[in-house]
């Protein structure tokens, strides 16, 4: 078990973000950020709400959402769902006669249904039937709905670059070398960038200068002339 409020607070100090510039990128009210930090979680208007602002929260600041959902879930929800008094009583099993009446009734059941296809075929090769049979007037054939399948959620960089030492000149691209350019220039000592993708190409002059941090958790570069780098969730490593 682990705090959520203050390990959520620890993550935002040691990043150096502030609550605005997280409320653009999550379009979390700011109000609702302070109560998730300080657990007031009855700010928000129902759990719902709590749980998903908990889950956009976290992966901003490159952490994991199920966990702190799960973590408050444990915590607040448990025991919430289910009251002994709301439980359905055990019916008796169904006499004989129900039984039998059930299955009259899925037999007549399955009677519409032939004629109902049988309707169907006659009217699609052009044939109309003769007559149509009483109560199948309004009936529609019944549709079947395909699920989705799952979306598997790929994993992300969430990367802070902040020019702590002095200024540093980068040029980032998305997910390759020859990807599209996120972002070129100089920063200036105090100035700070913050790049999401699945993959990075980094190419700087000073990484001496820079403070990284990868997914919540502080990097060190390798020093020493112009270098190319690649970051992944993994961690960040030279171009070969």
């Amino acid at each position: 078990m682990f705090e959520i409020g203050n390990s959520l607070r620890e993550a935002r100090l040691r990043q150096g973000l502030d609550f605005p510039e997280i409320e653009q990128g999550t379009k979390i009210r700011g109000k609702y950020l302070r109560a998730l930090e300080e657990e007031h979680f009855d700010v928000l208007p129902a759990q719902t709400y709590v749980k998903g602002f908990l889950r956009s929260y976290a992966e901003y600041l490159g952490l994991d959402g199920q966990l702190y959902v799960d973590e408050y879930n444990s915590r607040f929800v448990v025991g919430e769902e289910e009251h002994p008094q709301s439980r359905p009583r055990r019916s008796a099993p169904p006499s004989r006669g129900v039984q039998v009446q059930s299955r009259v009734v899925l037999l007549t059941l399955l009677g519409i249904t032939a004629v109902t296809a049988l309707v169907i075929v006659a009217w699609t090769r052009g044939e109309p039937p003769s007559s149509t049979p009483v109560g199948l007037g309004t009936s529609k054939p019944p549709t079947h709905q395909t699920a989705a399948p799952p979306v598997t959620r790929a994993l992300q960089v969430h990367l802070l670059v902040k020019a702590s030492r002095g200024p540093c000149w980068l040029q980032v691209h998305k997910t390759s070398v020859t990807g599209p350019i996120l972002f070129q220039g100089t920063l200036d000592q105090g100035q700070k960038q913050l790049f999401t993708a699945r993959k990075l190409w980094i190419t700087l002059d000073r990484p001496e200068n820079l403070v990284t941090v990868l997914n919540g958790r502080t990097r060190l570069l390798p020093v020493g002339g112009v270098k190319t780098l690649i970051v992944t969730p993994r961690g960040i490593r030279p171009a070969v």
